[in-house]
């Protein structure tokens, strides 16, 4: 029988993760939104907002992916739909490459091309965006997205709520701490704390 899911979310972020729900084998029963959107590149049945009626019973039967690329707003649904006993999938590309001594939580997003090497830990709602690459023995902190083309060299530890942007490179054994925001393009060779904004090569915290 083919798999199905819920795509919550449906624009930018969206479509790279209902590409990869197709590619994974999954039957996109319809998407969730604020509103339904005039742009729908995949054809998909508008099901309502999160807290309508019809999702609830929609949600009742499938598995949901929560396609947000803000990590609060992703939390705050998937933690809200959870509460309500509903099921959130991990969507994991074919083309990814990933250890099988990786832990992973729920509700995990791993896209094309992203390889996990052994012994990595990644959390509860953490998107490992296109081509990123997590080495060995990394822990990813709950609800934090890596951007396309990120590496994590060994045994770097990042907190929840991180947003690593596009091509950062971060130095192993560097620990990153919680709601830490870093540039594209960074090079991180140093610890980070809570709530610091870096950027640049060597990275330098501009908050």
């Amino acid at each position: 029988m083919k798999k199905e899911a819920i795509l919550i979310g449906y624009s930018g972020h969206g479509y790279v993760v209902a590409d990869a729900l197709i590619c994974a084998g999954y039957s996109i029963k319809g998407y969730l939104d604020t509103a339904e959107k005039e742009n729908n590149p995949y054809k998909l049945v508008y099901l309502g907002t999160e807290d309508s009626d019809s999702a609830s019973i929609a949600l009742k039967s499938t598995g949901f992916v929560v396609a947000v690329g803000n990590n609060a707003i992703r939390k705050t649904i998937t933690e809200k739909l959870i509460d309500k006993e509903f099921f959130s999938l991990n969507i994991i590309h074919p083309s990814a490459i990933i250890s099988g001594s990786v832990k992973m939580g729920t509700g995990v997003m791993v896209m094309a091309g992203v390889v996990v090497n052994p012994f990595a830990e990644i959390g509860d709602g953490v998107i490992l965006n296109t081509n990123c690459t997590i080495e060995h023995e990394c822990k990813i902190g709950s609800y934090t997205h890596i951007a396309p083309g990120v590496v994590l060299a060994g045994n770097v530890t990042i907190g929840e709520n991180v947003f690593v942007g596009a091509n950062s490179v971060i130095k192993q054994g560097v620990t990153i701490g919680n709601n830490v925001i870093i540039g594209a393009g960074t090079v991180i060779i140093r610890n980070i704390p809570d709530g610091a904004t870096v950027v640049g090569n060597p990275g330098r915290i501009i908050k």
